[in-house]
């Protein structure tokens, strides 16, 4: 058994809570949260679990070998190196960490340490994401053209992060997550409509080599709430609804054959449509975030890499912080 502890019992923290506890290789012994009153409240269910307002009872109990990190960003870079430093094993939250000289010192002391880091991109870890990496690594798409999300709706405006911090970790984990190639540019536009310089919309295009192309609709100010994607590929598409309560995945037979005119309409092209099939995959509906946590303790019992370990958090923000330097350059482009 694998002891653990959870530092932040604000919006995520109560869901790793319940899952660490149903983990059948792990013991959660600690909680900690810097609110008196929301820690007995998320505390009450569990009278077993010891619960502290600070986080040095957490680092000065050697029992402790595995931390979970739930904090607002800004906190997690002290927390985490305090952690490994004490020879802990650190599951954080996304993102990694505020900035990429930040992310790099964790994943650097983490391998000095010879201790788990992982970060939390719950995304790659449902039963959908999973399917799409199966269907893409089977090369059932054939040559990806572009990946294209749409992730809108009213709220919840953060207050020291912009809507790219805040919602585009999920599809950049899951594009580094299923696709092989390497981005080499970005670029980001958006606005702020509340006056704080920190903008509630953006549109994000991250270009990679060859033709391949991705493209992020991030927003905060949505009548309706979205969650969906287009993956093409030259011979089907797939589409990923996550709001869709069972059909979550469709793959389409869909597509275009292009041919070359000769001799004098050489320059000219003709189109073909192509409209085939439609399938919908059957899905594992285990809860993703235990499939988190069954990770994490997973790999610190088998000494193995994370699936998401600490060089997948730092190229997400690397792709992060090329974002924001964008956006605040009236989207010039960044190369990453």
């Amino acid at each position: 058994m694998i002891k653990v502890a959870v530092i932040g019992c604000g919006y995520w923290g109560p869901n790793l809570i319940r899952n660490f506890i149903i983990c059948p290789d792990a013991e959660l012994v600690w909680i900690c949260d810097l609110n008196k009153s929301r820690l007995e409240k998320v505390a009450m269910p569990y009278p077993s679990i010891k619960h502290t307002t600070n986080f040095n009872d957490i680092l000065n109990d050697n029992t402790i070998k595995a931390v979970a990190i739930a904090t607002p960003v800004d906190k997690h870079f002290d927390i985490a190196k305090a952690c490994l430093e004490k020879g802990k094993h650190i599951l954080i939250e996304k993102p990694l960490a505020s900035n990429i000289s930040q992310g790099r010192e964790l994943v650097n002391l983490a391998k000095k340490k010879k201790l788990k880091l992982m970060c939390d991109h719950t995304f790659c870890y449902t039963g959908a994401v999973r399917k799409m990496k199966e269907i893409i690594d089977s090369g059932e798409l054939g040559e990806l053209l572009y990946f294209d999300s749409v992730r809108i709706n009213l709220g919840l405006f953060q207050h020291d992060v912009n809507v790219v911090w805040d919602l585009a970790p999920h599809d950049l984990s899951i594009l580094d997550f299923i696709i092989k190639e390497t981005p080499i540019q970005i670029n980001t536009h958006g606005v702020c409509h509340a006056g704080n310089d920190l903008e509630n919309i953006a549109y994000v295009s991250i270009y990679y080599p060859d033709s391949f192309f991705a493209h992020l609709h991030l927003n905060w100010l949505s009548p309706v709430k979205i969650r969906k994607t287009v993956i093409c590929g030259r011979e089907k598409m797939l589409v990923w609804d996550d709001l869709e309560p069972v059909e979550k995945i469709k793959i389409y037979d869909k597509g275009i054959e292009i041919k070359n005119l000769k001799h004098e309409q050489k320059n000219k092209m003709m189109f073909s449509y192509r409209s085939g099939d439609i399938y919908i995959p059957q899905l594992d509906n285990t809860e993703a975030l235990f499939e988190v946590v069954r990770e994490f303790i997973g790999c610190i019992r088998k000494n193995r890499k994370p699936l998401t370990d600490g060089e997948s958090g730092l190229r997400v923000l690397r792709l992060l912080e090329a974002a924001e330097k964008s956006i605040k350059s009236n989207g010039v482009n960044i190369n990453v």
